[in-house]
Parts: C-alpha cells; sequence; structure tokens
C-alpha cells in the first residue's frame, strides 16, 4: 500500500492504492472534519484500499497544510465559506482525476462531520458521484446555519455581518441545500452514519430527513442505509468506519 503526498491543482492531498489497482479501480474522495486535517483518516483509506478502493485524501480550505493558525473562533466564521470552497475543490480533484486517466472508474464521495456536510453538497452539485456516504453530516444547510447562529448568540460571540448579509449568506447555502431538492439523490447509493449523543451536528435533524428521504428510494431501497449509534457522540466507533468502507466498496464493485 502507497501512501503519497502530492499536489493537484494547488490542492494539498494524499493518494492512497497499492499495486493491483489500475485506472478501472473505483475511487473515493474522502473529506476530513473541521480543524482535522487529510491524514487523520488514514484508517477509512486502509480499510478502502483493502477492499480495492483507491483513496484520495485532500486539505481542506485553512486546514492542515494550508492552515494559517486562525483561532476556532476565527475559524467557526469561515466554516461556510470553506464548505463551499471544499465543494467546488471535489469537482477540480474529479477534473485532474480524468486528466490522470482514471475518469473511467466508479467515484464516490465521503466524509466525516463538515466532510459530510460537504459529501451533501457535492450529491446536489454533481451527477459524476457514483455513491456517498455522510457521517455526522447535515444536508440541511440552512437548518444548521441557523442552529449554529443561534448556538453563537447563546454564548454571545458578536457576528461578523448583519441582517442583509445573513440573508445573502442563507441564499447562498440554499443553492447547495439537497434538502430543497431531494430528487437530486436520484436514488444513488448513500449511507448516513449518525450517533444519538451528538451535540455538534443534531441527529434528529439529519434522522428526519433520512425517514423523508426513503420515498424517493422506493424502486431501489437497499440503496439507502441510515446507520445510527445510541451510544456514539460526535465521533465515529471502528464499527462505523466498518460500515462505511463496506457499503462504498459494495456499491462502486
Amino acid at each position: 500500500m502507497y501512501v503519497q503526498d502530492d499536489m493537484w491543482k494547488g490542492i494539498p492531498l494524499l493518494h492512497v492504492y497499492d499495486n493491483s489497482m489500475n485506472e478501472q479501480t473505483p475511487v473515493v474522495i474522502f473529506l476530513h472534519g473541521f480543524t482535522s486535517a487529510k491524514e487523520h483518516n488514514l484508517h477509512y483509506a486502509y480499510q478502502l484500499v483493502q477492499k480495492g478502493v483507491r483513496v484520495i485524501l485532500p486539505d481542506a480550505h485553512l486546514h492542515g497544510v494550508r492552515n494559517e493558525n486562525l483561532s476556532e473562533t476565527k475559524m467557526n466564521m469561515h466554516f461556510w465559506e470553506i464548505v463551499l470552497k471544499s465543494i467546488h475543490e471535489v469537482n477540480t480533484i474529479y477534473e485532474e482525476l480524468k486528466a490522470r486517466g482514471y475518469g473511467a472508474s466508479k467515484i464516490g464521495i465521503a466524509g466525516s462531520s463538515m466532510g459530510g456536510i460537504i459529501t451533501a453538497g457535492c450529491l446536489n452539485a454533481y451527477d459524476w458521484v457514483n455513491a456517498a456516504a455522510i457521517c455526522m453530516g447535515a444536508p440541511g444547510y440552512v437548518e444548521l446555519a441557523n442552529w449554529q447562529l443561534d448556538q453563537f448568540e447563546a454564548m454571545g460571540v458578536k457576528l461578523p455581518f448583519n441582517e442583509i448579509q445573513k440573508e445573502n449568506i442563507m441564499n447562498q447555502l440554499s443553492e447547495y441545500d439537497i434538502t430543497k431538492n431531494p430528487e437530486r439523490f436520484n436514488q444513488r447509493p448513500v449511507m448516513f452514519w449518525h450517533g444519538h449523543k451528538d451535540v455538534t451536528v443534531p441527529f434528529k435533524n439529519t434522522y428526519h430527513f433520512y425517514t423523508q428521504l426513503r420515498s424517493h428510494y422506493e424502486q431501489s431501497p437497499e440503496n439507502l442505509l441510515f446507520v445510527e449509534s445510541k451510544s456514539s457522540g460526535h465521533k465515529v466507533p471502528r464499527s462505523g468506519v466498518l460500515a462505511v468502507t463496506s457499503f462504498l466498496s459494495q456499491h462502486l464493485a
């Protein structure tokens, strides 16, 4: 197994693969969480490569080697900027995959926390995504953003924008909010993983959306899966990692 530290179109990433792989090998672009970095998800890559899947692990804007030493409070103010920039960069990685001869392979997107949120936006934006896994992510961008703002207000955090600017931000997020366009899932294989005790990204909102989404998968219910953990908070345990990597490898094979 090889872990290649690379730079694709200005995006630092790890390319993880083995000698058995070729241009037909399926690919997963795995996206890390808020304040994390690409190398922190190598355990997902290990499991996926063992199952015959090539893995790309990028560093998000302001993360990993792109870190600008901002405080967590300032990073929080950039959260949705990072999400939207990452959605665009995922497409840049896809175009680079094609340029490198991997365009014939099936491609999945997955991520945890912020990475799961970005994954939902990619499903809304790109038809080329063949399968996805959303771990501790919220597909409802506007709903989550409003919840976050309520949390900041409760903590006494002064927001760096006025009501008009807030409305503009919400309108921009609405364009990527797949809960407003659930038909965009198009019955593609999608798995959700979430812990009941998650206080960072609320479990109930994601699960409620999943229950509504099931009506869009009536012809292929096996393509939609929700795995929950009653004992877990905002961290995916080993059982969740194995469920995610098994789901992706099965549906990308």
